[in-house]
């Protein structure tokens, strides 16, 4: 009984480390923020996105809850938007091992806590 509550300790820490050190590779690419496209008319009137054909697009915007809770946000320049993309795929990245993270914490916790009760 002894050795597998080790064995399982010592993979749950396994599991604990590459999480850690996955959150801190994801960490050098995260975004924050909410990545939304929109398509627009032109100022020339005589230009296809008038008509029924396609508008100029997709313009990247980032939009966050900044200082003081006002949603804000910035205009994603075209030569950048694949390394935007990644970034905001890399912080939902992060935010997915941070909640399995938090999972093992709590159990550890609540671990501990009955192996103090049972004493």
């Amino acid at each position: 009984m002894r050795q597998m509550r080790k064995t399982k300790r010592t993979d749950d820490e396994v599991h604990r480390q590459t999480l850690l050190r996955e959150i801190a590779d994801l960490a050098n690419l995260a975004i924050f923020g909410t990545l939304s496209e929109s398509y627009r008319t032109c100022g020339h009137p005589t230009c296809r996105c008038h008509g029924p054909g396609p508008k100029h697009g997709p313009h990247l915007q980032v939009s966050f809850r900044g200082e003081n809770g006002k949603t804000t946000g910035y205009y994603v320049p075209a030569a950048a938007q694949d390394d935007i993309r990644r970034g905001a795929a890399a912080w939902q990245a992060i935010q997915d091992r941070l909640k399995v993270l938090a999972d093992q914490n709590r159990q550890t916790i609540i671990e501990r806590a009955k192996a103090r009760r049972a004493r």
